[in-house]
């Protein structure tokens, strides 16, 4: 079915009489930036919120994407790398870094021009990337299973997290010192201290393989992870680790994000679809579904902008691009 430029989502399920129905919601597919002659896989996004700038992980192209908000097209591209996977920024230090699986590498660009940096070698499959600006550091997922430490100044690796497989999507707690990372290989979710003071525990997946995306609702003590086999949203408690509901959503997700303000969570999956899940008060259910390509697994929300960015990559029916779509309701 072609996707419209107004993509209208129903309640799955809900009936208009149905007490607990809410208005109904829709994505405005609000632009389409083009990314120009990019082929292959494109990996995560990262976002300069002073700068109005978007990063975008071209893995299959070996460069990042450096796009325009304000203008809705490419200002910049990073070329010369090796397969990059995560992007990540710092406002603090006005320093992009970029994580590449190809050579295991993160590199530094700074600055509005983004001049090149530093380089570490961290291992191989150099993936998803975090900062911590707090304590000044920058976590890299990398090779069969460790988070390498790297001080965001000098990228200085100062201690490696070990996991027991290769960790895909993680996320740190603002208010304390733990990180919650999916280990598919498992499959299991990690909750690691660190600071080392407390014992690393692991929460075994049930059921259920591949969890790849992972986002923290640390207020409410709550891990969102999505397994891919069967695809379903899982929420556990940051206390245990404790099972507390399932949902089914859409097939190869990659990327996950919460909308506090609308007790929402976004799902972007490879199927061809951003699923729609209610939060609220326990309430956990898929509401709503919207229509992108197939293929287009990688995205990300800003609370700031409060628009979801979802990368499409390039097709005999859509160029490379990123949708910009606007929640409302």
């Amino acid at each position: 079915m072609r996707f419209r430029f107004v993509a209208i989502l129903t309640f799955l399920g809900a009936g208009a009489t149905d007490a607990h129905a809410q208005a109904t919601l829709h994505l405005e597919v609000e632009a389409k930036i083009p990314l120009g002659d990019v082929r292959g896989r494109i990996d995560h996004l990262a976002l300069d919120i002073d700068g109005q700038r978007l990063f975008v992980a071209e893995l299959g192209n070996n460069t990042v994407g450096v796009i325009d908000l304000k203008q809705r097209k490419v200002a910049q591209r990073l070329e010369g790398l090796d397969e990059p996977q995560g992007t990540a920024w710092s406002p603090q230090r006005s320093m992009l870094y970029v994580a590449s699986g190809g050579d295991g590498t993160l590199r530094s660009f700074t600055g509005r021009g983004l001049a090149k940096g530093l380089v570490v070698k961290l291992g191989d499959d150099a993936d998803n990337v975090r900062v911590d600006a707090a304590g000044q550091r920058v976590y890299v997922g990398f090779g069969n299973g460790a988070i390498a430490v790297v001080d965001s100044a000098t990228l200085k690796r100062q201690a490696d997290l070990r996991l027991t497989g290769h960790p895909e999507s993680f996320q740190l707690e603002q208010n304390g010192t733990r990180i919650f990372v999916n280990v598919p290989d498992r499959p299991e979710i990690t909750a690691l201290d660190r600071s080392g003071a407390a014992p690393v525990q692991h929460w075994a997946a049930r059921e259920a393989r591949a969890n790849f995306p992972l986002a923290l609702d640390e207020a409410a003590g709550r891990v969102y992870s999505v397994f891919r086999s069967p695809a379903a949203l899982e929420v556990l408690s940051t206390k245990d680790g404790t099972s507390l509901v399932r949902v089914p959503v859409c097939a190869d997700a990659d990327d996950l994000f919460l909308d506090d303000a609308r007790h929402l969570a976004y799902i972007v999956c490879g199927e061809g679809r951003v699923d729609v899940i209610e939060t609220q008060s326990g309430s956990y259910r898929k509401i709503s579904s919207v229509s992108t390509v197939s293929g287009a697994r990688t995205g990300l929300y800003s609370k700031d902008l409060d628009r979801l960015f979802v990368a499409v990559r390039a097709s005999a029916r859509e160029p490379a691009a990123i949708w910009v779509l606007k929640p409302a309701e």
